[in-house]
């Protein structure tokens, strides 16, 4: 049983799909392009800007200058451990810092030790 409602109406025709297909395509084109524009004007900028830092900066496209030889570190292993041996010896072994005014040092223990012996210098109270 049907019932015909002359106020109640349907869609009389298809959806064009030829149309939409059309759009996407000349969408999807357009965004190619514009693509292509962009990535072609950042190039562009980026080539000019080479050139004038070139021309500003002559020095600055050069290689950079190689330090003076000996440029290698040949055992590097055996530098650290000859540069603590070296501070080892001066923190544990006693020494002349200025032998002419009279100042030494002395090893970093027994420094300690003499710190807590005599305490650290305060100020007198008024």
């Amino acid at each position: 049983m049907t019932d015909n409602h002359p106020s109640v109406g349907h869609e009389e025709s298809d959806v064009n799909v030829g149309g939409i297909f059309i759009f996407a395509v000349g969408l999807l084109v357009t965004a190619v392009i514009v693509y292509l524009l962009v990535w072609m004007l950042f190039a562009y900028f980026a080539g000019r800007e080479t050139r004038r830092a070139i021309r500003q900066f002559p020095l600055a496209s050069q290689q950079p200058p190689t330090p003076p030889s000996p440029r290698l570190q040949v055992n590097s292993r055996e530098d650290l451990r000859e540069l603590r041996a070296g501070e080892d010896a001066v923190l544990n072994n006693y020494g002349w810092v200025d032998q002419d005014n009279g100042i030494a040092r002395i090893p970093i223990g027994e420094a300690m030790k003499l710190t807590v012996q005599r305490g650290l210098p305060a100020r007198e109270k008024p």
